[in-house]
């Protein structure tokens, strides 16, 4: 059961407990909605569902990322490992590390060819300059402080090492209450577009490339949810409340509003 106290709890305390919990709870809604096991919203670039979505936006971090030429690859923030594991066929002879602190999503990875770590962004448990990628996929919003996670990725990556980070942002200032919904339901931190990007560069990184592909993710997921919103709904009431998909709902259409307004963006961030 979910109890929404705790909702607003998660949303406005932020904390690592919370995010723990947050995901534990709030996980399977995203399987159940989508057949798989990623829980990123997906790059819709000319994809049909929300498996070909997830499956574009980690290629499209593949791509950027220049994985094809990397070693040893740490995926920190890696929830259910589905994004590894897309690299990892991917890219054949690519070490992969998932750092996540979510022990119970690193116990249903179980992906035999990866080094699993249950530990938190900001106090990394590896070596100085022992990766020549690191990715943070879509939970980068959740990393507090953020200054912290980049202060450890300078450290572990090799020199010439690639940070790559795919995730909301709030594109400019705004009023908090332009969100909406969203005001109650984005369990993350807010973080504005510039402060990432200050943030990167003044621990040391020069950003390489910045992709704003807020249009191809949050218009196209709400469009897709509700066109389906009939079979999803039927999904999910088997494991959770109405009231719970009515909030998933108006949330979706919110974040489609907000984004068309561009007041948030996705971004994909490469920085060397």
């Amino acid at each position: 059961m979910i109890n929404p106290l705790q909702v607003i709890l998660w949303t406005f305390r932020r904390n690592e407990h919370d995010v723990i919990n947050l995901y534990n709870s709030l996980s399977p809604v995203m399987q159940l909605a989508t057949g798989g096991d990623m829980l990123n919203f997906g790059y819709w670039d000319n994809a049909q569902d929300p498996v070909a979505a997830q499956n574009k936006l980690c290629s499209l971090l593949g791509g950027i990322g220049e994985f094809g030429s990397a070693r040893w690859l740490v995926d920190v923030g890696s929830g259910l490992a589905a994004p590894a594991a897309h690299w990892k066929s991917a890219y054949a002879s690519i070490e992969i590390c998932c750092v996540n602190i979510n022990f119970q999503q690193l116990l249903s990875a179980r992906q035999a060819s990866m080094s699993m770590l249950n530990a938190t962004s900001t106090v990394l448990p590896l070596s100085d300059g022992s990766a020549d990628r690191i990715v943070a996929l879509e939970s980068a919003q959740h990393f507090r402080p953020l200054d912290k996670f980049i202060k450890e990725s300078r450290r572990v990556l090799e020199p010439g090492g690639l940070l790559v980070i795919a995730m909301p942002v709030m594109a400019r200032v705004h009023p908090f209450f332009k969100l909406g919904i969203l005001s109650l339901t984005w369990s993350s931190e807010h973080y504005e577009l510039e402060y990432v990007k200050s943030v990167i560069e003044d621990n040391g990184f020069e950003i390489r490339d910045v992709r704003h592909i807020g249009h191809q993710v949050y218009e196209p997921l709400t469009n897709y949810y509700a066109r389906n919103r009939a079979s999803l709904r039927e999904k999910i009431l088997k494991k959770y409340p109405a009231f719970l998909e009515n909030i998933l709902y108006r949330s979706l259409l919110k974040m489609s509003d907000v984004s068309k307004k561009e007041i948030i963006d996705y971004v994909v961030i490469k920085a060397v």
